[in-house]
């Protein structure tokens, strides 16, 4: 049986809607988590009276009466999709039909996601159909309260993550230093290829990925930059991998920062604060504080050594210059978010902590965990140690 939603229920009752609709392909978040389905063409979910109801293709019916975990599968052709697409674009047509499997169903009011599309809106409410969009965000409340099940799946996810991050240490910890920077078998070693070999290391743990950071220099301290060009030695090197399991398509995250040689004095204060920054963060992690006491907790640590904040500085491109942390999930980036204005958090939320400090031009350090939060603390779902230096 498919999963009862008790929060997304009081949601239709406190906005009078009959049910939640969705129109998007399987790799939506929002999509995949309802319909437990994922197919590469649209297809609708409806969530009504604590039941799911899929509306597919002729094509995608088999499969997804054998596939999804939902009380019932309808395909096009029950409502008259091809007589209706004889007379109209095709694509029209299904918006139709989503019109007559509402009607079906009793369904005369729906509450549909920011991203639900205009048009289809549209010929809902043309046909008699009120629709209202989620400005709550309820599904995502919804989905970032994970169960046993996802937190299973997010952990094992997290233990690919880590096999992978060995694999690029172990390249570090292999290479020569050579004019400044790392060389390995007589070749430069660059971002480039480590980012490779943790590609390959993930695609062997049934995991991929769409990038991941391998960023030495000046790199490390611009935002989400890759990396690219051969690896700085005696200089901080940032890597950040945050892949999806390809079967339960759960994402991990998680960042360790590598020195190969010997770091300055300055990068080894910073990551001493980091790290003090973590801790910091992690005792104040649980159930029931905002997101934004963990964010300040770690900006308090930053601040009264004299590094500027977002706290302190909505515009800093230097000092720590992003939030603390953000929910895990179906998505790599979601609810709840560990940053100033933060929600409250719950139980079951999955989240990172990951403070670091940066200077534009020079590099910077990062540290970064994957946590649960629990009724009195966390659980840590990282085993992976926090060594700056490689031998």
């Amino acid at each position: 049986m498919p999963p009862t939603y008790p929060r997304l229920s009081s949601h239709l009752e406190q906005t009078n809607t009959d049910g939640y609709l969705i129109e998007a392909d399987g790799d939506d978040s929002n999509q995949y988590y309802l319909s437990g389905y994922h197919a590469p063409d649209d297809f609708v979910t409806l969530y009504a009276d604590g039941d799911v109801s899929l509306l597919v293709s002729g094509l995608e019916y088999t499969r997804a009466k054998a596939d999804s975990d939902t009380d019932a599968v309808r395909q096009l052709s029950e409502f008259d999709y091809w007589e209706k697409a004889e007379k109209m674009d095709p694509r029209n047509a299904r918006k139709l039909v989503t019109a007559d499997f509402l009607a079906d169903a009793g369904i005369e009011s729906v509450t549909v996601p920011a991203s639900f599309p205009t048009s289809t809106a549209d010929v809902l409410r043309d046909q008699g159909i009120d629709v209202v969009w989620d400005e709550e965000y309820v599904l995502t409340a919804v989905r970032a309260v994970k169960s046993e099940r996802e937190i299973a799946h997010i952990e094992e996810t997290q233990r690919a993550n880590e096999e992978a991050m060995a694999v690029a240490e172990d390249l570090l910890e292999r290479a020569a230093v050579e004019d400044g920077v790392l060389h390995l078998d007589n070749e430069v070693l660059t971002s480039e290829a480590v980012r490779e070999r943790i590609e390959i290391a993930l695609l062997e743990q049934e995991c991929g990925m769409s990038d991941c950071i391998v960023a030495s220099g000046a790199a490390a301290a611009r935002g989400h930059d890759s990396g690219s060009g051969p690896l700085e030695a005696n200089a901080p090197i940032i890597i950040d991998i945050f892949p999806r399991h390809k079967r339960t398509r759960y994402f991990a995250d998680m960042t360790r920062t590598f020195v190969k040689g010997e770091p300055s004095d300055r990068i080894e204060e910073w990551y001493e604060l980091a790290h003090e920054a973590y801790e910091a963060a992690l005792a104040t992690l649980q159930a029931g504080v905002s997101g934004e006491a963990v964010d300040d907790a770690v900006c308090d640590v930053f601040e009264a050594e004299g590094y500027p904040t977002l706290r302190t500085d909505r515009s800093t491109t230097d000092g720590f210059n992003h939030s603390t942390g953000h929910g895990v999930g179906l998505d790599v980036h979601e609810a709840p978010h560990l940053a100033q204005q933060g929600e409250e958090l719950e139980a079951g939320h999955v989240v990172t902590v990951e403070p670091g400090l940066y200077e534009q031009g020079t590099g910077g350090v990062r540290i970064e965990d994957l946590l649960v939060v629990t009724d009195d603390g966390y659980e840590n779902l990282t085993e992976y140690p926090t060594d700056l230096r490689v031998v």
